[in-house]
Protein backbone atom coordinates (compact mmCIF):
# COMPACT_ATOMS: atom_id res chain seq x y z
CA UNK A 1 0.00 0.00 0.00
CA UNK A 2 2.37 2.36 0.83
CA UNK A 3 4.77 1.34 -2.62
CA UNK A 4 1.84 2.36 -4.31
CA UNK A 5 0.85 5.95 -2.73
CA UNK A 6 4.73 6.61 -3.19
CA UNK A 7 4.22 5.67 -6.71
CA UNK A 8 1.11 7.91 -6.54
CA UNK A 9 2.47 10.70 -5.16
CA UNK A 10 5.62 10.85 -7.51
CA UNK A 11 3.38 10.34 -10.48
CA UNK A 12 1.36 13.53 -9.27
CA UNK A 13 4.73 15.71 -8.42
CA UNK A 14 6.01 14.71 -12.15
CA UNK A 15 3.06 15.70 -13.44
CA UNK A 16 2.49 18.88 -11.57
CA UNK A 17 6.22 20.13 -12.75
CA UNK A 18 5.36 19.12 -16.09
CA UNK A 19 2.48 21.54 -16.22
CA UNK A 20 3.95 23.91 -14.65
CA UNK A 21 7.19 24.02 -16.46
CA UNK A 22 4.94 23.98 -19.49
CA UNK A 23 2.77 27.14 -18.27
CA UNK A 24 6.34 29.02 -17.73
CA UNK A 25 7.40 28.23 -21.47
CA UNK A 26 4.07 29.85 -22.87
CA UNK A 27 4.14 32.40 -20.88
CA UNK A 28 7.64 33.59 -21.39
CA UNK A 29 7.05 32.55 -25.16
CA UNK A 30 4.21 35.41 -24.59
CA UNK A 31 6.26 37.86 -23.45
CA UNK A 32 9.04 37.13 -26.00
CA UNK A 33 6.08 38.02 -28.75
CA UNK A 34 4.89 41.05 -26.62
CA UNK A 35 8.10 42.17 -26.32
CA UNK A 36 9.21 42.39 -30.25
CA UNK A 37 5.84 43.96 -31.13
CA UNK A 38 6.69 46.69 -28.15
CA UNK A 39 10.15 47.37 -29.82
CA UNK A 40 8.07 47.32 -33.61
CA UNK A 41 5.78 50.44 -31.73
CA UNK A 42 8.78 52.09 -29.95
CA UNK A 43 12.07 52.67 -31.45
CA UNK A 44 14.81 50.54 -28.81
CA UNK A 45 17.90 52.77 -28.69
CA UNK A 46 21.23 51.56 -27.58
CA UNK A 47 23.16 54.01 -26.02
CA UNK A 48 26.75 52.63 -26.53
CA UNK A 49 28.46 49.81 -29.04
CA UNK A 50 31.90 49.08 -29.68
CA UNK A 51 31.56 48.28 -33.82
CA UNK A 52 33.64 50.65 -34.49
CA UNK A 53 36.33 50.13 -32.62
CA UNK A 54 35.96 45.97 -34.41
CA UNK A 55 36.49 47.79 -37.63
CA UNK A 56 39.99 49.02 -36.15
CA UNK A 57 41.15 46.29 -33.99
CA UNK A 58 40.48 43.53 -36.24
CA UNK A 59 40.76 44.99 -39.68
CA UNK A 60 42.32 48.77 -39.72
CA UNK A 61 39.22 50.28 -40.19
CA UNK A 62 39.18 48.60 -44.54
CA UNK A 63 35.66 48.43 -44.41
CA UNK A 64 35.80 45.18 -46.90
CA UNK A 65 37.16 42.89 -44.30
CA UNK A 66 34.03 42.82 -42.14
CA UNK A 67 30.73 42.35 -43.75
CA UNK A 68 28.04 43.82 -41.63
CA UNK A 69 25.24 42.34 -43.58
CA UNK A 70 26.28 38.73 -43.01
CA UNK A 71 26.62 36.94 -39.17
CA UNK A 72 29.69 38.11 -37.82
CA UNK A 73 29.35 35.31 -34.72
CA UNK A 74 32.10 33.07 -36.90
CA UNK A 75 35.00 35.25 -36.41
CA UNK A 76 37.24 34.83 -34.30
CA UNK A 77 37.09 36.00 -31.26
CA UNK A 78 32.70 36.41 -32.44
CA UNK A 79 31.32 39.52 -32.74
CA UNK A 80 28.13 40.48 -30.80
CA UNK A 81 27.08 42.41 -33.58
CA UNK A 82 25.78 42.36 -37.38
CA UNK A 83 22.76 43.62 -39.66
CA UNK A 84 20.76 40.12 -39.30
CA UNK A 85 20.72 40.22 -35.22
CA UNK A 86 20.32 43.99 -35.42
CA UNK A 87 17.28 43.03 -37.01
CA UNK A 88 16.20 40.20 -34.81
CA UNK A 89 16.78 42.51 -31.70
CA UNK A 90 14.67 44.65 -32.44
CA UNK A 91 16.99 47.77 -32.63
CA UNK A 92 15.70 51.14 -33.62
CA UNK A 93 18.42 52.64 -32.94
CA UNK A 94 22.47 52.43 -31.89
CA UNK A 95 24.75 55.33 -30.72
CA UNK A 96 27.78 53.55 -32.22
CA UNK A 97 30.91 54.71 -29.74
CA UNK A 98 33.74 55.99 -31.62
CA UNK A 99 36.30 55.28 -28.35
CA UNK A 100 39.97 55.79 -28.48
CA UNK A 101 42.03 54.73 -25.98
CA UNK A 102 42.78 56.57 -22.88
CA UNK A 103 46.39 56.70 -23.55
CA UNK A 104 45.78 58.40 -26.97
CA UNK A 105 45.30 61.75 -25.09
CA UNK A 106 46.99 64.20 -26.46
CA UNK A 107 48.83 65.81 -29.85
CA UNK A 108 47.02 63.19 -32.35
CA UNK A 109 43.48 62.61 -30.76
CA UNK A 110 41.43 64.49 -32.64
CA UNK A 111 43.19 62.40 -35.52
CA UNK A 112 42.04 59.08 -33.74
CA UNK A 113 38.21 60.08 -33.16
CA UNK A 114 37.82 61.52 -36.76
CA UNK A 115 38.51 58.54 -37.97
CA UNK A 116 36.54 56.64 -35.76
CA UNK A 117 33.87 58.99 -36.88
CA UNK A 118 34.11 58.37 -40.30
CA UNK A 119 34.19 54.68 -40.08
CA UNK A 120 30.60 54.95 -39.21
CA UNK A 121 29.59 56.98 -42.07
CA UNK A 122 30.74 54.94 -44.22
CA UNK A 123 29.34 51.87 -42.67
CA UNK A 124 25.74 53.65 -43.13
CA UNK A 125 26.63 54.57 -46.58
CA UNK A 126 27.67 50.67 -47.11
CA UNK A 127 24.06 49.71 -45.89
CA UNK A 128 21.55 52.05 -46.91
CA UNK A 129 18.87 49.94 -46.84
CA UNK A 130 19.47 49.29 -43.20
CA UNK A 131 20.88 52.01 -41.67
CA UNK A 132 20.50 56.10 -41.63
CA UNK A 133 22.38 58.77 -39.42
CA UNK A 134 20.09 60.03 -36.92
CA UNK A 135 21.00 63.44 -35.31
CA UNK A 136 17.81 64.51 -33.47
CA UNK A 137 15.22 62.47 -31.70
CA UNK A 138 12.35 63.10 -34.91
CA UNK A 139 15.47 61.99 -36.90
CA UNK A 140 15.13 58.68 -34.82
CA UNK A 141 10.93 58.19 -34.66
CA UNK A 142 10.97 58.87 -38.87
CA UNK A 143 14.01 55.98 -39.37
CA UNK A 144 12.09 53.52 -36.90
CA UNK A 145 9.07 54.01 -38.73
CA UNK A 146 10.48 53.60 -42.04
CA UNK A 147 12.12 50.18 -40.68
CA UNK A 148 15.40 51.06 -40.69
CA UNK A 149 18.16 51.48 -38.11
CA UNK A 150 18.78 55.19 -36.81
CA UNK A 151 22.34 55.22 -36.33
CA UNK A 152 24.18 58.10 -33.76
CA UNK A 153 27.39 58.88 -32.77
CA UNK A 154 28.91 58.82 -29.26
CA UNK A 155 32.57 60.30 -27.82
CA UNK A 156 34.08 57.99 -25.69
CA UNK A 157 35.87 60.00 -23.55
CA UNK A 158 37.14 63.68 -23.77
CA UNK A 159 40.13 63.74 -24.31
CA UNK A 160 39.45 63.28 -27.61
CA UNK A 161 38.73 67.12 -28.45
CA UNK A 162 42.28 68.24 -27.26
CA UNK A 163 41.09 70.78 -24.76
CA UNK A 164 39.67 72.78 -27.53
CA UNK A 165 35.73 74.03 -27.50
CA UNK A 166 36.74 74.63 -31.23
CA UNK A 167 37.11 70.64 -32.04
CA UNK A 168 34.15 70.24 -29.85
CA UNK A 169 32.37 71.95 -32.11
CA UNK A 170 33.24 70.62 -35.00
CA UNK A 171 32.82 66.82 -33.64
CA UNK A 172 29.06 68.11 -33.06
CA UNK A 173 28.64 69.05 -36.39
CA UNK A 174 30.16 65.85 -37.82
CA UNK A 175 27.70 63.94 -35.98
CA UNK A 176 28.55 63.93 -32.24
CA UNK A 177 25.40 63.52 -29.59
CA UNK A 178 26.91 62.97 -26.73
CA UNK A 179 30.44 63.18 -25.43
CA UNK A 180 31.40 60.80 -22.51
CA UNK A 181 33.78 63.06 -20.74
CA UNK A 182 36.39 60.75 -19.45
CA UNK A 183 37.41 57.63 -19.79
CA UNK A 184 39.91 55.16 -17.94
CA UNK A 185 42.31 58.11 -17.19
CA UNK A 186 41.63 61.39 -15.92
CA UNK A 187 42.03 64.29 -18.22
CA UNK A 188 43.38 68.04 -17.69
CA UNK A 189 39.41 68.87 -16.93
CA UNK A 190 37.36 66.35 -15.11
CA UNK A 191 38.05 63.15 -12.90
CA UNK A 192 37.47 59.62 -14.22
CA UNK A 193 35.80 57.22 -12.10
CA UNK A 194 38.79 54.69 -11.96
CA UNK A 195 42.05 56.61 -11.61
CA UNK A 196 42.78 58.61 -8.48
CA UNK A 197 41.53 62.15 -8.70
CA UNK A 198 43.48 65.18 -9.30
CA UNK A 199 40.65 67.60 -9.76
CA UNK A 200 38.36 67.05 -7.39
CA UNK A 201 35.91 66.66 -10.43
CA UNK A 202 35.49 69.59 -13.07
CA UNK A 203 37.95 72.43 -13.59
CA UNK A 204 36.71 75.91 -14.87
CA UNK A 205 37.89 74.76 -18.27
CA UNK A 206 35.69 71.68 -17.67
CA UNK A 207 32.57 73.25 -16.85
CA UNK A 208 33.38 75.73 -20.07
CA UNK A 209 32.83 72.13 -21.58
CA UNK A 210 29.69 71.35 -20.13
CA UNK A 211 28.01 75.25 -20.84
CA UNK A 212 29.14 74.51 -24.56
CA UNK A 213 27.61 71.13 -25.06
CA UNK A 214 24.60 72.49 -23.80
CA UNK A 215 24.41 75.13 -25.90
CA UNK A 216 25.45 72.99 -28.79
CA UNK A 217 22.64 70.42 -27.55
CA UNK A 218 25.17 67.69 -27.15
CA UNK A 219 24.01 64.99 -24.09
CA UNK A 220 26.47 65.47 -21.76
CA UNK A 221 27.84 61.81 -21.02
CA UNK A 222 28.76 60.63 -17.12
CA UNK A 223 29.66 57.36 -17.43
CA UNK A 224 33.43 56.50 -16.18
CA UNK A 225 33.20 59.73 -14.55
CA UNK A 226 34.37 60.19 -10.67
CA UNK A 227 31.81 60.85 -8.17
CA UNK A 228 32.87 64.08 -7.68
CA UNK A 229 32.58 64.63 -11.51
CA UNK A 230 29.25 63.60 -11.67
CA UNK A 231 28.25 66.14 -8.81
CA UNK A 232 30.12 68.86 -10.60
CA UNK A 233 28.09 68.05 -13.62
CA UNK A 234 24.47 68.21 -11.86
CA UNK A 235 25.51 71.67 -10.01
CA UNK A 236 25.43 73.09 -13.40
CA UNK A 237 23.83 71.26 -15.97
CA UNK A 238 20.86 73.12 -17.99
CA UNK A 239 19.91 70.02 -20.25
CA UNK A 240 19.12 66.46 -18.71
CA UNK A 241 22.47 63.97 -18.91
CA UNK A 242 22.64 60.04 -19.71
CA UNK A 243 25.04 57.54 -18.40
CA UNK A 244 25.30 55.56 -21.72
CA UNK A 245 26.63 52.03 -20.39
CA UNK A 246 26.62 52.54 -16.44
CA UNK A 247 24.66 50.00 -13.78
CA UNK A 248 23.16 50.58 -9.98
CA UNK A 249 26.40 51.00 -7.43
CA UNK A 250 23.91 49.41 -5.11
CA UNK A 251 23.76 46.37 -6.35
CA UNK A 252 27.48 45.86 -7.80
CA UNK A 253 30.27 48.25 -6.21
CA UNK A 254 31.70 48.85 -8.84
CA UNK A 255 33.29 52.23 -9.05
CA UNK A 256 31.65 52.81 -12.92
CA UNK A 257 28.11 52.67 -11.37
CA UNK A 258 26.20 55.10 -10.38
CA UNK A 259 25.88 55.60 -6.63
CA UNK A 260 22.33 55.98 -5.11
CA UNK A 261 22.87 59.99 -4.14
CA UNK A 262 23.64 60.62 -7.49
CA UNK A 263 20.89 58.74 -9.12
CA UNK A 264 18.28 60.94 -6.64
CA UNK A 265 20.06 63.80 -8.03
CA UNK A 266 19.58 62.68 -11.90
CA UNK A 267 15.97 62.62 -11.35
CA UNK A 268 15.65 66.13 -10.50
CA UNK A 269 18.18 66.67 -13.86
CA UNK A 270 15.38 64.71 -15.88
CA UNK A 271 18.27 62.58 -16.92
CA UNK A 272 18.43 58.94 -17.27
CA UNK A 273 20.74 55.46 -16.60
CA UNK A 274 21.26 53.33 -19.17
CA UNK A 275 21.92 50.24 -17.94
CA UNK A 276 24.72 48.36 -19.04
CA UNK A 277 25.64 44.67 -19.88
CA UNK A 278 29.11 44.37 -18.59
CA UNK A 279 29.71 41.62 -16.52
CA UNK A 280 31.74 42.86 -13.82
CA UNK A 281 29.75 45.88 -13.21
CA UNK A 282 26.49 43.42 -13.09
CA UNK A 283 27.30 40.77 -11.00
CA UNK A 284 29.53 41.32 -7.81
CA UNK A 285 30.95 37.74 -7.97
CA UNK A 286 31.91 38.60 -11.68
CA UNK A 287 34.07 41.62 -10.37
CA UNK A 288 35.75 40.06 -7.22
CA UNK A 289 36.91 37.27 -10.20
CA UNK A 290 38.22 40.41 -12.71
CA UNK A 291 40.24 41.55 -9.15
CA UNK A 292 41.55 38.45 -8.37
CA UNK A 293 42.35 38.14 -12.15
CA UNK A 294 44.61 41.60 -12.27
CA UNK A 295 45.96 40.83 -8.80
CA UNK A 296 47.31 36.83 -10.57
CA UNK A 297 48.41 38.76 -13.41
CA UNK A 298 50.80 41.63 -11.66
CA UNK A 299 52.10 38.31 -9.67
CA UNK A 300 52.74 36.57 -13.11
CA UNK A 301 54.67 39.55 -14.27
CA UNK A 302 56.91 39.66 -11.59
CA UNK A 303 57.67 36.22 -11.50
CA UNK A 304 58.15 35.97 -14.93
CA UNK A 305 59.36 39.88 -16.18
CA UNK A 306 61.13 38.87 -19.82
CA UNK A 307 59.66 35.14 -20.35
CA UNK A 308 55.98 35.32 -22.04
CA UNK A 309 55.37 32.08 -22.67
CA UNK A 310 55.54 30.98 -18.76
CA UNK A 311 53.86 33.96 -18.05
CA UNK A 312 50.92 33.17 -20.19
CA UNK A 313 51.02 29.49 -18.95
CA UNK A 314 51.06 30.33 -15.68
CA UNK A 315 47.57 32.46 -16.23
CA UNK A 316 46.19 29.62 -18.39
CA UNK A 317 46.78 27.10 -15.43
CA UNK A 318 45.34 30.20 -12.57
CA UNK A 319 42.13 30.27 -15.18
CA UNK A 320 41.66 26.85 -14.89
CA UNK A 321 41.68 26.52 -11.77
CA UNK A 322 39.26 29.33 -11.26
CA UNK A 323 37.06 29.31 -14.10
CA UNK A 324 35.17 32.55 -14.29
CA UNK A 325 31.57 33.11 -12.68
CA UNK A 326 28.61 34.08 -15.06
CA UNK A 327 26.93 36.84 -14.82
CA UNK A 328 23.33 36.76 -16.22
CA UNK A 329 19.75 38.53 -17.84
CA UNK A 330 18.78 38.26 -14.14
CA UNK A 331 21.10 40.56 -13.00
CA UNK A 332 20.60 43.26 -15.59
CA UNK A 333 16.98 43.29 -14.45
CA UNK A 334 18.40 43.40 -11.02
CA UNK A 335 19.77 46.79 -11.51
CA UNK A 336 16.64 48.08 -13.13
CA UNK A 337 14.98 47.07 -10.71
CA UNK A 338 16.72 49.06 -8.13
CA UNK A 339 16.84 52.81 -10.16
CA UNK A 340 12.84 51.88 -11.04
CA UNK A 341 12.49 51.47 -7.10
CA UNK A 342 14.74 54.49 -5.92
CA UNK A 343 13.85 57.13 -8.65
CA UNK A 344 11.32 55.50 -11.29
CA UNK A 345 11.05 54.41 -14.57
CA UNK A 346 11.47 57.51 -16.23
CA UNK A 347 14.83 57.37 -15.60
CA UNK A 348 15.86 53.91 -17.31
CA UNK A 349 17.69 53.35 -20.42
CA UNK A 350 19.83 50.44 -22.35
CA UNK A 351 23.17 51.01 -22.83
CA UNK A 352 25.04 47.13 -23.62
CA UNK A 353 28.86 48.11 -24.71
CA UNK A 354 28.44 45.22 -27.22
CA UNK A 355 31.49 44.43 -29.09
CA UNK A 356 33.34 46.35 -26.46
CA UNK A 357 33.32 44.03 -23.52
CA UNK A 358 35.06 40.30 -23.44
CA UNK A 359 31.95 37.93 -21.41
CA UNK A 360 28.69 38.80 -21.71
CA UNK A 361 26.14 37.46 -19.64
CA UNK A 362 23.66 34.64 -19.67
CA UNK A 363 20.67 35.08 -21.83
CA UNK A 364 22.23 38.29 -23.39
CA UNK A 365 24.42 36.85 -25.84
CA UNK A 366 24.77 39.18 -28.75
CA UNK A 367 22.42 42.28 -30.09
CA UNK A 368 19.93 39.83 -31.10
CA UNK A 369 18.74 38.99 -27.32
CA UNK A 370 17.63 42.10 -26.34
CA UNK A 371 13.56 41.24 -26.57
CA UNK A 372 14.39 38.49 -24.02
CA UNK A 373 15.57 41.24 -21.26
CA UNK A 374 12.00 43.13 -22.00
CA UNK A 375 10.45 39.69 -21.63
CA UNK A 376 12.23 39.13 -18.36
CA UNK A 377 11.13 43.03 -17.00
CA UNK A 378 7.56 41.78 -18.12
CA UNK A 379 7.72 38.81 -15.81
CA UNK A 380 8.74 41.22 -13.16
CA UNK A 381 5.18 42.81 -13.42
CA UNK A 382 6.57 45.92 -15.73
CA UNK A 383 3.89 47.23 -18.00
CA UNK A 384 3.74 47.92 -21.96
CA UNK A 385 3.97 51.52 -20.78
CA UNK A 386 7.20 51.40 -18.47
CA UNK A 387 8.64 48.88 -21.26
CA UNK A 388 8.49 51.64 -23.49
CA UNK A 389 10.09 54.15 -21.84
CA UNK A 390 13.32 52.14 -21.06
CA UNK A 391 13.45 50.70 -24.66
CA UNK A 392 13.31 54.55 -26.25
CA UNK A 393 11.06 56.65 -24.38
CA UNK A 394 13.03 58.23 -21.91
CA UNK A 395 15.95 59.16 -24.48
CA UNK A 396 13.93 60.30 -26.24
CA UNK A 397 12.34 62.56 -23.90
CA UNK A 398 16.56 63.69 -23.13
CA UNK A 399 17.52 64.25 -26.66
CA UNK A 400 14.25 66.31 -27.17
CA UNK A 401 15.23 68.64 -23.94
CA UNK A 402 18.56 68.78 -25.08
CA UNK A 403 17.67 70.16 -28.30
CA UNK A 404 15.49 72.52 -26.57
CA UNK A 405 17.93 74.12 -24.65
CA UNK A 406 20.21 74.25 -27.08
CA UNK A 407 17.38 76.47 -29.38
CA UNK A 408 17.05 78.25 -26.55
CA UNK A 409 21.22 79.61 -25.57
CA UNK A 410 21.82 79.25 -29.10
CA UNK A 411 19.67 83.09 -29.16
CA UNK A 412 21.62 84.18 -26.56
CA UNK A 413 25.17 82.37 -26.21
CA UNK A 414 27.88 82.64 -28.75
CA UNK A 415 30.29 80.03 -29.07
CA UNK A 416 32.86 80.00 -26.43
CA UNK A 417 36.42 80.28 -27.11
CA UNK A 418 38.41 80.04 -23.92
CA UNK A 419 41.97 78.24 -24.01
CA UNK A 420 42.35 75.86 -21.09
CA UNK A 421 45.19 77.42 -20.45
CA UNK A 422 43.54 80.88 -19.98
CA UNK A 423 40.96 79.19 -17.81
CA UNK A 424 42.46 76.71 -15.40
CA UNK A 425 45.55 78.05 -12.84
CA UNK A 426 47.63 74.60 -14.06
CA UNK A 427 47.35 71.85 -16.07
CA UNK A 428 47.46 68.50 -14.90
CA UNK A 429 50.92 67.28 -14.91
Amino acid sequence: MKSTLRSHYLLTGALLLTLIGGHLRAQNSANLATARQILKETPLIDGHNDVPWQYLSRAKNHMDEIRFDVSTAALEPPMHSDIPRLKKGGLGAQFWSVYIPATSAGPGAVREVYTQIDVVHRLVARYPRQFEMAYTADDIVRIHKQGKIGSLIGIEGGHAIENSLAVLRELYRSGARYMTLTHSKNIDWADSATEIPVHNGLTPFGKLVIREMNRLGMLVDLSHTSEKTMSDVLDMAQSPVIFSHSSARAVTGHPRNVPDAILKRLKKNGGIVMVTFVTPFINDDVRGYYLDLQVQQQRAKSQNPYDTTAFNRQMESWKTAHPMPRASLADVAAHIDHIAKLIGVNHIGIGSDFDGIESVPEGLEDVSTFPALFAELMSRGYSRKDLKKIAGENMLRVMRANEKTAARLQRSDRPLDDLIDEIDEKKTP
